[in-house]
């Protein structure tokens, strides 16, 4: 036991207390049968809607406005959608700029009209769009009191439904910024152009997403239908219902402790031609006579083409063949030569550099992938460990310390790849160049890699254990393994959560000029959407 972590009684012993405590909470939230990897916390700060919750997600935010400011359904929606779906704005706006202002902000007018108005000829009115006389019952009054002819009401929302602006779509009186009911714009558009009708319900119904930053569509393909709610505005990774995780910041694949702007960059310079590029500058040289690409493995600075050309190798300039090791006759690069050799130097430097932190990046990614097959593995040897002690009516062990492993070393397997994309960019040349000196830079590298490497050692050593053949171990053996197990399980969870730190304070909390923020750590992977 003292290969795996200290000897010291009262540290096995604060980690059994550690892990037995966190065991009885997690009961219900991290069932052996759980199919994806849950997070540790006992209120979900996210909330999948799927489609047919979706309507009434909409509704309930709807009556909560429609409640607190005694309004009609369409006008609480005009509200709601003029802040984006979020209550807790639309209040603060009620509370710094008055109901008044915030009603003229939204186009929201509150006043009482019948649907159809009736002049003071009961029978016929005339529409001050088309100057057409109609009869009173063909014409429809909005709420802020203009009224015209069907016709043109129509040929309105025709335009603004087809347009794409029919969220919100505004009187036709000159300097009107009143919304139109929504009501009204359905029945109108249903005896003629239902197409149309039900276009304008999509749209009013996808506003709730479309237009709320609180919630967005989950990433998956195929799309799984769901849309997932945030209950506030931190930065946050999180779980949809069917096992898509993603940063619901950028909508990209669960990416923290790199922030969205870092994982964009290396996503984009992992999937573009750049580095191949890069290679075949560093390593390569173009024919002066032919332009092929020839490839130097060795030798002086002469080298010959296939097409028969000799030509210099560091400036890349046709020459005769005669030539000595240090030198080619009657040819000589001067300070082109030293601009070349810094230039090409300076390449390579860079080429190596990010092949050392992607092959870092991969092999953890490869590492994950095949870890992922535990899972399945680990289910059928606890299935059949349970089913041999059922025969034998032996005392049942708990197996949930195995599964509660997985689940650290899965989240902790990916935080770990991501590192690597992390440390290329923050102890990189460019994108935080003016941020620390030289020094502080090395210093703050030798911080953070020494703690990046402690984290990766505990993550391969708990890969271990979970590979080891316990179906053949007896009770004692079994035992043994849990505590190892259990241990290296809440050591690791400790040397990540000491790594966050880490980012979060001594790296990213100390730029001056530019603001990376990255999602909180959880022990046992994102937030599950409950």
């Amino acid at each position: 036991m003292g290969d795996y972590v200290s000897s010291d009684d009262d540290y096995y012993q604060d980690y059994q207390e550690y892990y037995n405590d966190d065991e009885e909470d997690s009961v219900d939230e991290f069932p052996v049968d759980s199919d994806v990897v849950a997070a540790n916390t006992s209120s979900p700060s996210s909330k999948v809607i799927t489609k047919e919750s979706l309507l009434a997600a909409q509704r309930e935010d709807i009556r909560k406005v429609m409640d607190l400011l005694s309004l009609q359904e369409h006008q609480a929606r005009s509200l709601l959608i003029h802040h984006r779906w979020d209550i807790d704005r639309l209040l603060q706006s009620l509370i710094e700029i008055g109901k008044d202002k915030l009603y003229a902000e939204a186009g929201v007018t509150i006043m009482d009209h019948d649907g159809l108005i009736i002049s003071q000829s009961p029978s016929v009115v005339q529409c001050t769009i088309c100057f057409d006389d109609v009869c009173a019952t063909e014409v429809t009054a909005m709420d802020c009191g203009h009224f015209f002819c069907n016709s043109c009401w129509i040929q309105h929302f025709i335009v603004k439904i087809n347009d794409g602006q029919s969220r919100r779509i505004r009187c036709m009186a000159p300097k009107c910024n009143a919304v139109c009911d929504d009501a009204k714009i359905r029945y109108l558009l249903s005896v003629e152009y239902s197409s149309l009708a039900e276009k304008f319900d999509r749209f009013l119904f996808e506003s709730y997403i479309e237009d709320n930053k609180r919630v967005k569509w989950c990433p998956s393909v195929p799309h799984c239908g769901n849309a997932i709610r945030v209950e506030d505005d931190e930065p946050c990774e999180v779980e949809c219902a069917c096992g898509k995780q993603f940063c619901f910041s950028c909508l990209s694949e669960a990416h923290s402790p790199c922030s969205c702007i870092m994982w964009e960059l290396w996503s984009k310079k992992c999937r573009d031609e750049s580095e191949t590029v890069n290679w075949i500058t560093v390593h390569t040289k173009p024919c002066p006579k032919c332009h092929k690409l020839v490839e130097k493995n060795g030798g002086c600075n002469l080298v010959c083409c296939v097409c028969g050309q000799a030509f210099c190798w560091l400036c890349g300039g046709a020459t005769g063949r005669e030539h000595t090791w240090t030198s080619i006759v009657n040819h000589s690069c001067g300070r082109y030569k030293e601009d070349q050799v810094k230039k090409t130097a300076c390449a390579k430097r860079d080429l190596e550099r990010y092949i050392h932190y992607h092959n870092r990046y991969k092999a953890h990614l490869d590492s994950l992938k095949l870890e992922s097959e535990l899972k399945e593995n680990l289910r059928r040897k606890i299935l059949a460990l349970e089913e041999l002690e059922s025969r034998s009516k032996a005392s049942s062990l708990d197996f949930s310390w195995l599964m509660n492993g997985l689940y650290i070393l899965f989240g902790s397997r990916r935080i770990l790849s991501v590192t690597y994309p992390f440390a290329y960019y923050v102890f990189g040349n460019d994108l935080l160049k003016d941020e620390m000196t030289g020094e502080e830079k090395e210093m703050r590298k030798n911080l953070f890699e020494n703690q990046q490497q402690l984290f990766e050692r505990n993550v391969e050593k708990l890969s271990l254990f979970l590979q080891e053949q316990f179906d053949q171990y007896n009770e004692d053996e079994i035992l043994d393994l849990r505590m190892r197990i259990i241990a290296v399980s809440v050591s690791t969870d400790n040397l990540c959560r000491n790594l966050y730190d880490c980012i979060e304070n001594d790296l990213l909390g100390s730029l001056k000029w530019t603001v990376h923020k990255i999602a909180p750590y959880k022990s046992r992977g994102v937030f599950r959407s409950s």
